[in-house]
């Protein structure tokens, strides 16, 4: 056995080794950090091998792949994690563990098993294991995203769905959003007949119209043009970073070597955006200061800042949030709502492109409600049934979460017939179950009808478990209403307004790339022409 162990032991590095020459072309981040750890354990791999013996209680635990004394299964994980966790499930069935470094991972990948996870037990699995990148930027996950579930979680999320993201809120900010989207599209039209890269002009927009949502109603961006450029610089760089595997989350021993210099730059980044969210609250508070005796005390909340700066003063205990408080909320719009939804639109244009009918109806669609002559609002979104079938079929097909946000049990459980361990890390592969052939009719094909005339079956809810592109339970994602009408606004906006198709001689590649957030693996390049006569929509 021992071995055979070895021989495995050895295949595997052979195999890192020409995975890690051929990413050190592609800059292939895991490629490199398995290959380094991997070759640090093979010289000590006999003399911890006889001390490595089977935790008690292991025949209660969910089955799963043999892996490797110390590294478990991290070499033969491969690039592609939900293409490899989806493997496993074929083999294992449809709840399965694998050790990866320390840390012991349960994979879930029906929508049975998952119900137990999120509505069974949700209490329980209520908590997260943040990585340390995300510790970094979130004063130590006192956001909603990463915060342990208990009153501080609660309160936090409160403020966000209640305050923010009311409709009346929503509603407030559809000019600042609106103003962002007529930016791109003047900005599409100067480049007609030429390629364009769908997915940085979609996360251009995205970041614009985040940052007027978070603070534009009331600052010069005139003066303040620089902090814009800086800022979009910036939340790019992080969303980079979070990409990053880490050792140090899977060999929690490593973590105050931070061999592979993760946490430093994440903390250089975050000291960069702190001091972009300083400087603007300060001219916020400044503003306020001036203007105490009437005017903004009295205006119609406009931005996400505003609204948490008089929370701030809220004599109300439960209300009342500090400013560190307030930055970890804004830090968690800026990552988690900038990254995720520019993904979607690369997603739904690359599907779309590459189903001409699709288009088509889309477009006669958009011409019907919105008419030829008008700019698509917001107000025309909830009439567009066919626009929102496409959207929640790319969502099945390309959930920019793959695996959700893991959970973290705060006590053992049983679930599925098999314990799952306090503190190790669930994941729910959604990518898994949106593509089941049990529970979907032909689920690799692209067919948007299936969600029409649902009513209200396939919604973005979490009940229905076959179908959770956002989550479900406590945590699901907060911020569901403003990401849902963001999308398909700007989405609506594309397609009304110019014909898309991709350059001569070029071919779709709609395979994805794995990340945190699952992206296209080459990136959509489309030209633009105007569809609409009236050039004035343009201009």
């Amino acid at each position: 056995m021992v071995l055979k162990l070895f021989k495995t032991a050895m295949l595997s590095i052979s195999n890192q080794l020409t995975w890690w020459c051929e990413g050190i072309s592609k800059k292939d981040e895991f490629s490199l950090a398995g290959l380094t750890l991997s070759l640090l354990i093979l010289a000590i791999f006999w003399f911890v091998w006889e001390f490595v013996k089977p935790s008690k209680g292991m025949k209660s635990l969910p089955p799963g792949p043999h892996g490797l004394p110390i590294v478990g299964y991290l070499p033969f994980l491969g690039t592609n994690l939900h293409h490899t966790f989806t493997e496993l499930a074929h083999r294992y069935g449809p709840i399965y563990k694998l050790w990866v470094g320390n840390k012991l991972y349960v994979v879930v990948s029906s929508p049975a098993v998952a119900k137990e996870v999120v509505r069974d037990h949700d209490t329980i699995f209520g908590n997260r294991d943040p990585p340390i990148a995300a510790l970094a930027v979130t004063y130590g996950g006192l956001d909603i995203a990463w915060s342990s579930y208990g009153s501080y979680w609660r309160n936090m999320r409160k403020v966000f769905v209640r305050e923010m993201l009311s409709n009346r809120s929503i509603e407030a900010g559809y000019n600042l959003r609106r103003d962002e989207v007529q930016k791109t599209v003047r900005e599409i039209y100067t480049k007609i007949g030429t390629p364009i890269d769908i997915g940085d002009i979609g996360f251009l927009t995205q970041v614009n119209v985040t940052m007027s949502m978070l603070w534009g109603s009331t600052l010069d961006w005139e003066k303040t043009s620089n902090i814009k450029a800086e800022f979009r610089e910036v939340v790019m760089k992080i969303t980079e970073t979070f990409e990053k595997p880490n050792m140090s989350d899977f060999f929690p021993m490593l973590a105050r070597f931070d061999v592979q210099g993760v946490e430093r730059n994440m903390k250089r980044l975050f000291q960069w955006v702190e001091r972009i969210l300083d400087a603007v609250i300060n001219e916020r508070m400044k503003s306020n200061t001036m203007n105490k005796e009437g005017a903004l005390e009295n205006e119609e909340k406009k931005d996400f800042l505003q609204i948490l700066l008089q929370l701030q003063e809220e004599e109300d205990t439960g209300k009342r949030i500090n400013m560190t408080q307030i930055k970890a909320l804004l830090m968690d719009i800026v990552v988690g709502g900038t990254d995720t939804t520019s993904t979607m639109v690369e997603f739904v244009m690359a599907e779309i492109i590459n189903n001409p009918e699709v288009m088509k109806r889309v477009q006669e669609e958009l011409a019907d409600v919105v008419g030829k002559n008008n700019m698509v609002e917001e107000s025309h979104l909830q009439k567009l049934l066919y626009m929102d079938a496409v959207v929640k079929e790319t969502f099945r097909l390309h959930p920019p979460l793959p695996f959700l946000v893991p959970r973290c049990p705060s006590q053992s459980c049983i679930v599925g017939g098999y314990t799952i361990p306090k503190d190790s890390n669930v994941f729910l592969n959604v990518w898994a179950m949106h593509r089941d052939p049990q529970f979907w009719e032909d689920p690799l094909e692209f067919k948007p009808e299936r969600f029409l005339n649902c009513n209200g079956e396939w919604d973005y809810s979490g009940n229905n478990f076959q179908y959770l592109p956002f989550g479900s339970g406590r945590r699901i994602c907060a911020g569901i209403p403003l990401a849902e009408r963001t999308l398909k606004y700007v989405l609506a906006s594309f397609l009304h307004l110019f014909q898309w198709k991709l350059p001569e001689g070029e071919e779709l590649d709609l395979s994805e790339r794995f990340g945190i957030v699952i992206k296209k693996k080459t990136p959509l390049i489309a030209i633009p022409t105007p569809i609409l006569s009236n050039m004035d929509l343009y201009k």
